[in-house]
């Protein structure tokens, strides 16, 4: 079953904050997409190095939220960190094709999902079968995802297996609802954003979500 939906056409202007021909409405940009226009003008006038060094600062505002997404995709610490690299690296490489029509975090977004997705199909090819990792921090002993504290062993266990059942129980979502739920719950989209990045309708994205919150809380047996 796919796990995207319409997600792999980045260049295509769909925001409803663009003019009829194509570009930005005035006073849309976020902080982000201008800084990407700032480092893509930069590369088009060959001066890579103050290039990179202001794509750092996209990397530091980005990096954690997209650990968070592609961790909820592969479950491995290890190729969630490398997916996240490969998406930066093919971000800057090819910074001289985005167009602002795009807020940069769907556009970094989308092309992160599809390394994310690309690295599972060749993972289902190596092995047939799934084992589930272990869902422990992402950071070698730093709780996962920023919180706050060690936890006692007892209670970083119990954690654990929360993890592992709200995992269990993602994975049997359905395509679309598992990407708009993952998107929104661990990527923190809006609705808006996810109906973006996919090409679902918005309405269809909150019905998804609702649905897939629904269908959880049933799998879980109606705990939080």
């Amino acid at each position: 079953m796919s796990d995207m939906y319409a997600v792999r056409n980045p260049d295509q202007p769909n925001s409803p904050t663009t003019t009829a021909q194509g570009r930005p409405a005035a006073g849309t940009l976020s902080a982000d997409t201008r800084l990407a226009v700032e480092i893509r003008e930069l590369v088009g006038r060959g001066e890579t190095e103050p290039a990179r060094a202001r794509f750092a600062e996209l990397v530091a505002q980005h990096q954690r939220r997209a650990s968070r997404i592609a961790y909820q995709y592969l479950r491995d610490a290890a190729e969630a960190d490398e997916a996240v690299q490969d998406a930066f690296v093919k971000v800057f490489s090819h910074i001289g094709s985005y167009r602002e029509a795009w807020p940069f975090e769907v556009w970094f977004t989308r092309i992160l999902i599809n390394g994310c997705l690309d690295r599972r199909k060749a993972r289902s090819r190596r092995d047939r079968w799934f084992v589930a990792g272990d869902p422990q921090v992402v950071d070698d002993g730093r709780p996962a995802f920023g919180a706050a504290g060690a936890p006692d062993p007892e209670a970083r266990l119990l954690a654990r297996e929360r993890r592992a059942r709200l995992a269990a129980a993602i994975d049997r979502l359905d395509g679309r609802q598992r990407t708009v739920f993952m998107l929104c719950h661990y990527g923190d989209c809006s609705p808006r954003e996810v109906s973006a990045m996919t090409g679902i309708n918005e309405s269809t994205v909150r019905v998804h979500l609702f649905r897939a919150a629904r269908k959880l809380r049933a799998l879980l047996g109606g705990q939080p």
